[in-house]
């Protein structure tokens, strides 16, 4: 599980993180969507050295660029753009661009990507569409990381998919918790969804 979170505030990233950590999960894709996503990264490269960081909302080749230079580990892009793609291919950064269509898939396949992003999940017709993409490239190696419209309720449904490596989502991470600093609250939620994670992979 990945969560994502679009934070507006760096003094924020290090007790975010933190609270992750407290609730089980030692990985977060950080939004591009503010102009503290990048200075985000590098606090929580630098102290929280055992999280998995990565950067989201990938649009331009520059931003893979900053993203990469502030340590962040892996790249995911709602859709799929050759540049964005190839900037982070040139810095041996996993690649995760987003894909709603077998075009966009064989577009992602023919540019090395073997981990997508199905997106958005839900609006795109959810499980059911999910299936129905990943079945022509069953025999590939290519697994999917599905994202919009994922929560607690859910996110079983997506997990038990053979071709699903992970789930994206924001709910334990939300704006009004990350904006009332509740550090114990996104720890529980993240806690209880891990438990749906261990339930689906026992």
């Amino acid at each position: 599980m990945i969560p994502v979170v679009t934070i507006g505030d760096s003094e924020l990233a290090v007790p975010l993180g933190q609270a992750l950590i407290d609730g089980g999960l030692d990985i977060v894709e950080i939004a591009f969507r503010t102009p503290c996503a990048e200075e985000s990264i590098r606090r929580l490269v630098a102290e929280l050295p055992q999280m998995l960081v990565g950067a989201g909302t990938m649009l331009e080749a520059d931003e893979v660029r900053r993203a990469h230079d502030a340590g962040a580990r892996f790249a995911v892009s709602p859709g799929t753009n050759r540049e964005v793609v190839e900037a982070a291919n040139e810095r041996d950064m996993l690649m995760i661009p987003g894909v709603a269509t077998p075009s966009e898939v064989e577009r992602a396949l023919g540019l090395g990507c073997k981990f997508l992003k199905f997106f958005p999940a839900e609006p795109s017709g959810g499980v059911s569409m999910l299936r129905a993409l990943a079945a022509p490239y069953a025999h590939t190696d290519i697994q999917f990381i599905p994202t919009g419209g994922i929560n607690a309720r859910n996110m079983g449904e997506y997990l038990v998919e053979p071709g699903v490596a992970a789930i994206c989502g924001s709910w334990m991470v939300n704006k009004a918790l990350l904006a009332g600093q509740q550090w114990a609250d996104i720890s529980e939620f993240t806690r209880g969804a891990m438990t749906i994670v261990q339930t689906v992979g026992a």
